[in-house]
Parts: structure tokens; C-alpha cells; sequence
């Protein structure tokens, strides 16, 4: 009587890895991070006087900068390990950070410190959540 040999099957994280679809929640949630960071930005810069086309421009083209970097981290964020993921959310943190206190008129010293600062924080909570929440 033969046996049948077992076919070996394809091992490793992307063994049934599947183009991912773009959902709604893909795009909304960067694109209401990119408005709201864009609308903060510019009131930032308004210093309470009236608005002007330049802290428009700056309040669209900052919260477009967000929108898209928070959208391509979000779209590369499933294939990177948990050192380097964490660390590109506590770096994208840091920047929108220090830019927003460098918006304000203080140091650059400053607003640098600010930013490492949070994002060091955003750094070390997405590293636990990420390596907690290990497969």
C-alpha cells in the first residue's frame, strides 16, 4: 500500500499575504489629521489677528504634508518590525511637534527639544503596544 508524502507548504508571515484593498478608514483617518493639523497650524500662525492668504497656504500645505505621511506610514506600516515602526511614528511626531512650537516664535533649541522630546514618548508607548500586541 502507498503512502502519500505530505506536501510541504509555504512558511513565513506572507504565506497568505493578499494585496490589501484601500478601505474608507485607510483615507479618513489621515485626512482628518492632515485638517486638523492644517486648521492648528494656521491658527497658530494667525496670532489673533485676521486671517491672510500666506497662513492659508501654510495651514493647507502643512496639513497636506501630514495627510501624506501619515497615509504612506499607514500604508507600509504592516511589512516593517516593531523597532523600525515605532520608530517612524515617534519621528513623524517629533517633526509635526517641533514644527507646530517653531510656528509659535520661540528657539529653534526649543522647539527641537519639544519634539524629541514626544516623540521619544510616542517612541517607547507604539514600541510596547507593538511588541505587547505581538502575534
Amino acid at each position: 500500500m502507498a503512502t502519500h508524502a505530505a506536501v510541504p507548504g509555504r512558511k513565513g508571515a506572507r504565506a497568505h499575504a493578499r494585496p490589501r484593498s484601500l478601505t474608507p478608514y485607510a483615507v479618513a483617518v489621515p485626512l482628518a489629521l492632515g485638517i486638523i493639523y492644517g486648521f492648528y497650524a494656521a491658527f497658530i500662525r494667525r496670532d489673533g489677528g485676521p486671517s491672510t492668504g500666506g497662513q492659508v497656504v501654510l495651514g493647507l500645505v502643512a496639513g497636506a504634508a501630514v495627510a501624506a505621511l501619515c497615509f504612506a506610514l499607514g500604508r507600509i506600516q504592516r511589512t516593517l518590525p516593531h523597532g523600525p515602526r515605532a520608530l517612524a511614528c515617534g519621528a513623524l511626531t517629533a517633526c509635526a511637534v517641533g514644527f507646530l512650537v517653531s510656528l509659535t516664535d520661540t528657539g529653534v533649541l526649543r522647539s527641537a527639544l519639544l519634539g524629541l522630546a514626544v516623540g521619544v514618548g510616542v517612541f517607547l508607548a507604539t514600541f510596547y503596544l507593538f511588541y505587547s500586541r505581538e502575534p
